[in-house]
């Protein structure tokens, strides 16, 4: 049964998204129907998230991801960081490209900064195989201890190829994104799944971003598999609509407790956050009334 609010599983608080973007998606083998579709800015993916009673958004800007093996994701980070510090309710990834290298020293200034919360990487957007470039990705993800969101499920990105390193590194926290992407020749919805319970020192989870999410059974099965507590909701917004992929998670088929470990507590334990942290934006100037 779908609660008739916040209250009932997550006090009164609102979902966590660690998994959204903001700007204008160029795919165009998608056609300029679909660009125009999947395109948004910063302000429009916060109203939207508003509008479903999303707290917090965690944002990448599409324009340090496309067009692919393309992206200038230098000068798409330093955009980001100076929008996003003013937009109600959004976060920074900080893009992370090996084929960029300046994007290293990039991460180590913009986490500084409270609004800047994690890393993204992305092998399939930047043309790179996981398992060529992971050993220099992980040594610098380890240095900066924060968590960090992985594309996965494509060919670059098979959640497999992540496992040696994740096994090698303890330290680093990595989010595989899309719960049950498969793509390529790698058609299987478990892929993800698999690698959390393979890793070795738990520190895997999942979001819930992916199409596959609206599968009945998807979820449902993810928490048997692994557990609520491995499990994070992300959207990918504005790339699939909000909230359809919150919607998916309330009226799952799971405890009320797991539902709030992955839209809410999850998120605060894995980041660090206070659960009110959606209410202080200190370095947000006052509005002159």
């Amino acid at each position: 049964m779908m609660p008739k609010n916040n209250a009932e599983y997550l006090g009164g608080l609102s979902p966590i998204d660690v998994h959204g973007h903001y700007g204008a998606y160029l795919r165009p083998e998608a056609g300029a129907q679909v660009e125009e579709w999947l395109s948004l800015g910063s302000h429009g993916v916060s109203a939207r998230a508003q509008a479903c009673d999303i707290g917090i958004t965690f944002v990448s800007p599409l324009a340090g991801l496309l067009p692919r093996g393309r992206a200038d994701a230098v000068s798409a980070n330093e955009a980001a960081h100076r929008e996003i510090a003013g937009i109600a309710g959004l976060y920074q990834y900080v893009i992370v490209n090996p084929l960029q290298p300046e994007t290293f020293a990039q991460a180590r200034r913009m986490l500084r900064e409270p609004w800047c919360v994690g890393i993204k990487i992305h092998p399939e957007e930047h043309a790179y195989p996981i398992s060529a470039q992971g050993d220099l990705l992980f040594r610098f993800l380890t240095e900066t201890g924060v968590p960090v969101l992985a594309h996965s499920g494509c060919p670059n990105s098979l959640p497999a190829d992540f496992l040696p390193f994740a096994n090698a590194f303890p330290e680093v926290r990595l989010i595989l994104a899309h719960l049950g992407n498969g793509a390529g020749d790698h058609q299987r919805t478990d892929l993800q799944v698999r690698a959390v319970q393979a890793s070795r020192h738990g520190n895997l989870w999942i979001d819930t971003s992916s199409s596959l999410s609206i599968m009945p059974g998807l979820i449902e099965w993810g928490v048997k598999e692994v557990g609520a507590e491995r499990l994070l909701f992300g959207s990918d917004t504005p790339l699939y609509h909000v909230a359809m992929q919150r919607v998916r998670i309330e009226a799952a088929d799971i405890a009320a407790q797991a539902k709030r470990l992955i839209l809410r507590d999850n998120a605060v334990k894995l980041f660090g956050f206070d659960d009110q942290l959606e209410k202080q934006r200190p370095w947000i100037p006052k509005q002159p009334s």
